[in-house]
């Protein structure tokens, strides 16, 4: 067998799954129920298929050391008890298809330099995007990790400061959003494995860019799922040892919720985020839908709550807090649930950041909404200045997802003016919304081509159409001046990063909103936006400003040079006078353009 060798005892190596040693492989498993346990495969270099039981360890694991097995081996499980016997590693880094067999693959990995440095919470702009869409033809296979990485440069380009890939586990077939994960550890072979994303994640930090990575806990697959009744035990119509085997086994997307009650499972995935983490260098984990995790039926009823849920969230953001604290969780839970971003010492799960509805929903409505009379600027002031506890930088804020432009809904042009989303209303709109995301306390959010005015909906199947950067060139434009001044680029709006804001001007019945944004406030710091949601302009409008002076224009998002039908209103810098306004000393008077943000802060 061309010198493949097997030790007559369990493996005394750490590590499960398939672990590369000089001179061969260390498999282990966990399988409790298993009658035996074998390791099957091509796994010396003539590609004879060959059989290596494993010798049981404590704790129901099966571990075994294989000599003359080399990176790039094809291999299966052969777990006694279960049915069908042959079974994935569960900790596979690869697979040859989702339902294929698993790859020997080696950790190690030229990260050239290594000087980059995760860029801190406040400086933190999130581009999402889906690796199969981002950048591949019409009609051709899904786009790869190689197709992202040419489309670093534009990003780059753009100001954003993190990408954020939606799941890219190996799931079933080629086309997919990714929160179908058939295999948590392995990287979809379609968009090019674990050694091309680990390429990507150099590049993109090259870039300058942090990666942010999309994980799925709260249910697996449920399609070539080789971890169902992974060893032939299982309790009625259950999954076996790694689900739950009773009603909390219930999700929307199948009865695969992984049973977080036990140790093993807590584990597995605990495994799996310091992978991301560590081994691959993310900067970030994007949680899916913490609300199935933490209660059965994903909202915030005491009855349903699924504790050994929540024990599992503390364990793995304590766990990166110890290790890695300038990296970021974020939870997607959507329930307004400040419990979710408290420390976990207070009882929290101890995540950095989570997706806030209270913003995105109000936010969306007002901007959607086709009579202005209906639009209500207190909803979006309120939305403005929703806060959880722990500060400005537990929210993430965005008017587009893939949750927001799929299921239903559409990008957000589509949805102002379906059917025109290149119209008038559509870019004023959706612009005046991706002002307010950049100028709201929070990490700001955009979805992959919204700075290209993006319509119709998210599909897995249909990329982004690249020839609208040239189309719609001045709202590239913008996007590019909004991120560098929330970025605080040009050293005029560091209020933009700041933790304070002031909801001060709120007209309803003229439909306008403005609030004051500081750090420690002073020229260069204070930022007054002011946000006109009607289709009407003013060419003499106050409000309060915090501070005497000439205040200077940073951004009009109505200037003629985003769009040539834009310009309808003449604005400029302004100087305040003594009469009090808004509950400030000082007061000032601007141009105001229909559906326009002005953005203001003063010269030192």
């Amino acid at each position: 067998m061309n010198g493949i060798r097997v030790g007559r005892a369990p493996s005394i190596r750490a590590g499960m799954g398939a672990t590369v040693y000089d001179g061969g492989v260390t498999f282990r498993v966990w399988a409790p129920h298993a009658t035996d346990v074998a390791v099957t495969g091509s796994l010396g270099s003539d590609g004879i298929e060959v059989v290596m039981p494993l010798a049981a360890e404590p704790a129901g694991l099966w571990s075994a050391d294989v000599e003359g097995v080399v990176a790039g081996a094809l291999y299966e499980f052969h777990v006694g008890g279960a049915d069908p016997p042959r079974r994935n590693d569960p900790y596979a880094r690869e697979l040859t298809h989702s339902a294929g067999s698993s790859v020997v693959s080696a950790t190690d990995f030229d990260w050239g330099p290594d000087n980059y440095r995760t860029p801190s919470w406040d400086d933190l702009v999130i581009y999402e995007l889906h690796v199969g869409t981002y950048n591949d033809t019409v009609g051709g296979p899904p786009g790869s990790f190689d197709s992202v990485e040419a489309r670093l440069d534009h990003l780059a380009g753009l100001g954003v400061s993190a990408i954020e890939l939606m799941p890219s586990m190996e799931f079933m077939g080629d086309f997919s959003w990714g929160y179908n994960p058939a295999h948590l550890f392995a990287i979809e072979r379609t968009y090019g494995g674990p050694r091309r994303l680990k390429e990507l994640i150099r590049a993109a930090h090259e870039h300058g860019l942090a990666v942010i990575f999309d994980v799925v806990y709260n249910h697996l697959g449920p399609q070539d799922l080789d971890l169902w009744r992974f060893d032939g035990w299982h309790e009625g119509d259950g999954g076996g040892v790694y689900f739950y085997n009773d009603d909390r086994r219930f999700t929307p997307y199948g009865e695969t919720r992984p049973d977080y009650g036990r140790p093993e499972v807590r584990q597995f995935l605990a495994d799996n985020a310091r992978m991301w983490l560590e081994e691959f260098r993310i900067d970030g984990l994007r949680w899916d839908m913490t609300a199935l995790i933490r209660n059965q039926l994903g909202g915030n009823d005491p009855a349903a709550d699924i504790p050994d849920g929540w024990r599992l969230m503390q364990r793995v953001t304590n766990e990166t807090i110890a290790r890695q604290p300038w990296k970021l969780h974020i939870a997607e839970d959507l329930q307004n649930n400040g419990w979710l971003t408290r420390d976990a010492e207070d009882g929290g799960a101890g995540f950095g950041s989570q997706w806030d509805a209270a913003f995105v929903h109000p936010v969306r409505r007002a901007l959607t909404e086709a009579e202005d009379a209906n639009r209500s600027v207190q909803a979006v002031g309120d939305a403005v200045s929703h806060a959880y506890p722990g500060g400005w930088l537990r929210r993430v804020i965005y008017t587009e997802s893939h949750d927001e432009v799929a299921n239903g809904k559409a990008r957000l042009p589509q949805d102002i003016t379906p059917g025109d989303p290149g119209s008038w209303h559509a870019r004023k709109r959706s612009t005046l919304g991706a002002a307010l995301v950049f100028t709201s306390p929070g990490i700001p959010m955009i979805f992959q081509g919204q700075e290209l005015l993006e319509d119709e909906w998210f599909r897995d199947d249909d990329p982004i159409d690249w020839t609208k950067a040239d189309t719609y060139a001045g709202i590239l434009s913008m996007y590019r001046d909004l991120i560098a001044l929330r970025r605080d680029r040009r050293q005029t709006t560091r209020g933009l990063r700041g933790a304070s804001v002031n909801v001060h001007h709120v007209n309803e019945s003229g439909k306008v909103l403005a609030f004051h944004r500081w750090d420690a406030g002073g020229p260069r710091d204070d930022v007054v936006v002011i946000a006109n949601l009607a289709d009407h302009g003013y060419s003499d409008y106050r409000v309060g400003f915090p501070r005497p002076g000439t205040w200077r224009l940073r951004c009009n998002t109505d200037w003629q040079g985003y769009s040539p039908d834009f310009g309808a209103h003449a604005t400029f810098d302004t100087a305040t006078n003594d009469w009090p306004r808004d509950e400030m000393a000082w007061s000032a008077s601007t141009g105001l353009p229909p559906y326009t943000v002005l953005i203001y802060s003063q010269d030192s």
